[in-house]
């Protein structure tokens, strides 16, 4: 009996000891192999896991990111997004960028950078080298959002190496259909409608709705043979006496950039950015040793060839001579085509399509439209990298859309410290004209230090040390590149 205490005592003690003495892999074991990461947040709570992207599908939509060798969706724990060449298909520097340069990243991480370089080196990234020289001589920093263009088909010089995370995008242009179904359910008006007017194809209006008394027919300036036609909308595309009946299947036009977001919203969804929108065009022809102008190949004089795969002018002379080799002289049905390698349609030609990003006065179109040709003689070459910026109220007769929509993430966070300089803090004045100050709504006040001594500090010197910290808050870390088009 004795022994069998002495056994139990023993076996007591050690338990304690050999606990203290296991490893972090012996005390917790992780079994899930989903998308976890095994990463802190910075406040020591595991990061949930990202939701598997196998597990999302939308009708209509098509997945554009990385998949394993049995083609399946790669998650978020691992680099899941793509490299490819980004640009103007006209300029042949493409092909001095080596096929190893598609695997890595040709920027350094932001947080690699030394915090005294950092501010010189984003610079130079946004405003690229001041090459730029007045009459004066001087040397003038680029604009912010700068592109240099083409000339033939308006796409960004020279070519690089850009990064793209998975998305997904509407597999063809938004319908007259589908945006009926929008106004219809919202009863929203169009800013063509608000305005009265929008802009049409000369050659494609009804001389019979010729007015002497207003703006009916007036040029565009910069588009000389788009006229503007009073009445003309989504519902009429050519003017008053046109329809968009039996034309339910074609793409949506006359409507602008805040019509476009406004519709993808609707639906759940935004407007894509162009690098997105070029990564689904270019469908897989990414490196330099594959990379085409058009989907079909790189014949840019072959009209017969060009007309079984998109909706351009044709041969004939702009404006007056369109002999529909393609079969239509204006839009054509968003499935009339055959798709690209990733199953879009009409990613080149029949309309441009709004972007997201880009300044109000120069929001980014891209795709080229009916009215296009292949090599730049008149209007835009239609290629994969066709680019083009409108005012953001533009709408026309050649300007669609399609919407994009992001996979799903974990909900990350980060604390955002509040500068009391520029923010200001909230005070209230009481009856006897004393104000007190008290922080801002939605910020609370959140102490770090470490001070031993901490309950020998009388009020006043703890007032004092609080004051010195940062105020700070936990939010949600955004991923958006742009600011939001809406």
């Amino acid at each position: 009996m004795k022994s069998l205490l002495l056994s139990t005592f023993f076996s007591l003690l050690i338990a304690p000891i050999s606990s203290l003495l296991a490893t972090p892999n012996d005390a917790h074991v992780t079994t899930n192999t989903n998308n976890h990461n095994g990463d802190d947040d910075e406040w020591g709570a595991n990061l949930e896991d990202h939701p598997d992207p196998n597990d999302e599908h939308y009708d209509g939509m098509i997945y554009v990111g990385k998949h394993d060798d049995i083609g399946r969706r790669l998650g978020f724990d691992v680099d899941n997004g793509f490299r490819y060449i980004f640009g103007t298909s006209f300029d042949d520097s493409h092909k001095e960028i080596e096929e190893k340069d598609l695997l890595h990243h040709p920027l350094r991480p932001v947080h690699d950078i030394p915090e005294h370089e950092r501010e010189q080196v984003l610079k130079q990234r946004r405003h690229k080298t001041l090459t730029a020289a007045t009459a004066e001589g001087k040397i003038v920093p680029k604009p912010f959002g700068y592109v240099e263009e083409h000339p033939l088909d308006g796409g960004a010089v020279p070519p690089k190496v850009v990064h793209v995370d998975p998305f997904f995008l509407d597999e063809t242009p938004v319908t007259n259909k589908d945006f009926g179904k929008f106004v219809r359910a919202t009863y929203y008006e169009t800013e063509a409608e608000k305005y009265g007017w929008s802009f049409v194809l000369e050659t494609m209006v009804d001389p019979s709705t010729r007015s002497d008394n207003d703006l009916d027919h007036e040029a565009d300036p910069d588009a000389e043979h788009w006229v503007a036609v009073a009445g003309a909308y989504w519902r009429q595309p050519e003017g008053p006496k046109s329809s968009y009946k039996y034309r339910e299947n074609h793409p949506v036009v006359h409507v602008s950039h805040r019509d476009a977001a406004e519709y993808c919203k609707w639906v759940g969804k935004r407007l894509p950015g162009e690098r997105e929108w070029e990564a689904a065009a270019r469908a897989g022809h990414y490196g330099p040793s594959n990379r085409t102008l058009f989907a079909w190949g790189d014949a840019d004089d072959d009209w017969e060839l060009a007309s079984k795969h998109a909706n351009l002018w044709g041969p004939g002379a702009f404006p007056t001579e369109n002999n529909a080799m393609d079969g239509f002289r204006a839009t054509s049905p968003v499935k009339n085509y055959p798709p690209n390698a990733l199953g879009f349609y009409d990613m080149t030609g029949n309309v441009w399509e709004w972007q997201r990003g880009g300044k109000h006065k120069a929001r980014i179109v891209r795709g080229g439209s009916f009215v296009d040709s292949l090599d730049g003689s008149f209007n835009h070459a239609a290629t994969l990298g066709a680019r083009s910026t409108v005012h953001g109220t533009t709408t026309t007769a050649n300007i669609g859309f399609r919407c994009a929509k992001a996979p799903k993430r974990r909900t990350e966070y980060h604390y955002v410290y509040h500068d009391e300089e520029v923010q200001g803090q909230l005070a209230v004045e009481d009856q006897f004209g004393r104000r007190d100050t008290l922080p801002m709504q939605g910020w609370e006040d959140q102490y770090s230090w470490d001070n031993e001594d901490e309950e020998e500090l009388d009020d006043e010197a703890m007032i004092n040390m609080q004051r010195q910290e940062r105020k700070k808050k936990k939010v949600v870390k955004k991923r958006e590149l742009f600011s939001n088009e809406l």
